[in-house]
């Protein structure tokens, strides 16, 4: 491990139909990209996620922020990584770049936070614990000396 959180990463090829009037990918959609990443890294610590009637919970996103470095045109390969950066009781942070791949050029770097929720009462709870196992599992920094979080 290198330190950095962003363990998981996929390319996206950029659509026409993701740009807008001015031929640059629509600001929207990158964090669309950043959220399919995370829902892709989600799986594969095995969440189940993707199918809300076997996943264990919902996750509500309550927070996002995103910094634009940079134009990204259609036919480009978008670079996303993502990786959790802060687990608390019911709440985690999750951190995303988007680079184009061929020249490493940064596109857009930010955070977005979730909340795990009971299906039923839509009330957080605890963040699932084979999950936060598999998640500090693969980031074992973000259990190293941490105090327990509240939120």
């Amino acid at each position: 491990m290198n330190g950095n959180p962003l363990t998981y990463g996929s390319d996206i090829l950029v659509r026409f139909s993701d740009t807008d009037a001015q031929g640059h990918l629509y600001f929207a959609n990158y964090l669309v990209y950043a959220d399919e990443v995370a829902g892709f890294y989600m799986e594969e610590l095995g969440l189940g996620a993707m199918n809300p009637q076997t996943a264990p919970c919902f996750i509500f996103t309550v927070n996002i922020n995103c910094d634009y470095l940079g134009e990204c045109r259609a036919y480009e390969t978008v670079a996303v990584r993502v990786g959790y950066t802060r687990l608390g009781r019911s709440s985690a942070e999750l951190a995303f770049t988007l680079q184009e791949k061929h020249s490493g050029r940064p596109l857009a770097r930010g955070s977005l936070t979730q909340v795990f929720t009971d299906k039923q009462t839509r009330k957080s709870i605890a963040i699932p614990a084979r999950f936060r196992d598999a998640i500090l599992a693969r980031q074992p920094e973000l259990g190293a000396g941490q105090p327990a979080q509240t939120s």
